[in-house]
């Protein structure tokens, strides 16, 4: 399963054909997930949450890392491979709570359970995406971290944020089409530079 190309398997028309395949794939990668912890910077933001009264994460990652650091206030654009979703009664349950007949699993309505992430050619959640951007029409301070600001709508989270005048802070190792529009460029690695960022922010508060 290694060598799978997503754009071959994470389409609604990959699931339709075969979703054996498909969630013998995904699985592949849940475990992948699982191999893993949360790193320094999920760890930072979580910490980070605690001291703002009003914080929201926005994420495109489909890991679940976030939750499992302890951010309580996420939004995940593109969904949690950790969870499942019903193709048919939109369902959603825990990776492990799925009912599975032999290779496949099913929700108790009878359809088949999806991986809970948005595959390729499918829209955002749109009550995601509207909390998302309401969280940067309102935002003070913007902290855009890891991101290539290549993705659309999610590049354009930050530049609604700096319109309504927030303070843009980018953090990154390489710069990217959006550095030239922050106020501060925080280079180098989120794992690196969160922890130190919380710190200074535990010292001022």
């Amino acid at each position: 399963m290694e060598n799978q190309r997503p754009e071959n398997l994470a389409t609604p028309e990959a699931f339709q054909r075969d979703p054996q395949l498909v969630w013998e794939w995904y699985n592949f990668r849940r475990d992948k997930v699982r191999q893993h912890a949360p790193n320094p910077g999920h760890l930072a933001l979580a910490q980070m949450e605690k001291h703002f009264k009003n914080f929201s994460l926005i994420t495109q990652n489909v890991d679940g890392y976030h939750a499992r650091a302890g951010s309580k206030q996420i939004c995940e654009l593109h969904g949690n491979i950790m969870v499942s979703r019903c193709s048919q009664c939109g369902h959603t349950c825990n990776a492990g709570e799925e009912n599975w007949r032999e290779t496949l699993p099913y929700c108790n309505c009878g359809a088949l359970y999806r991986p809970g992430v948005v595959w390729f050619g499918e829209a955002l959640p749109p009550v995601i995406l509207q909390r998302a951007f309401a969280a940067a029409e309102q935002a003070q301070v913007f902290l855009a971290i890891g991101t290539s600001a290549v993705v659309y709508p999610a590049a354009a989270l930050p530049q609604v944020a700096a319109e309504h005048g927030a303070y843009l802070v980018e953090v990154n190792p390489e710069a990217t089409p959006l550095t030239s529009l922050v106020n501060e460029f925080l280079q180098g690695r989120a794992g690196e530079i969160l922890p130190v960022l919380v710190n200074r922010i535990q010292q001022v508060l």
